[in-house]
């Protein structure tokens, strides 16, 4: 399931006219980084691993989407950090994405 959402966001990545081009590739980057971080959560905390990817998705549709909803977009990725607090120890690869994968929106006027 977790992979669904992240092949979904990367194709969403992918044809979004209102990213530029180097952004795009650094997203692209960071969701093909997640995918093992995912992976190796999944394993002792499936519900968890699969509400993560949920919310990268859905954060990254609200990204692209023409009528941008800030206050949206924030809380999604506010509860995506929440969401990864409990795996800062067993999971510091999954946290260091979860902090680009924001800053990278961030930086991006969101």
């Amino acid at each position: 399931m977790t992979d669904e959402h992240i092949e979904k966001t990367k194709s969403a990545i992918e044809s979004a006219e209102n990213i530029p081009a180097d952004r795009k590739a650094e997203l692209l980057d960071l969701l093909s980084k997640l995918k093992p971080a995912i992976t190796k959560v999944s394993e002792t905390h499936q519900e968890h691993a699969r509400r993560i990817a949920q919310l990268v998705e859905a954060s990254a549709h609200e990204t692209i989407r023409a009528e941008k909803k800030p206050e949206h977009t924030n809380r999604l990725l506010h509860e995506l950090k929440q969401s990864v607090d409990n795996f800062e120890a067993s999971h510091p690869e999954l946290t260091a994405f979860v902090t680009k994968y924001s800053a990278v929106l961030s930086a991006m006027g969101i």
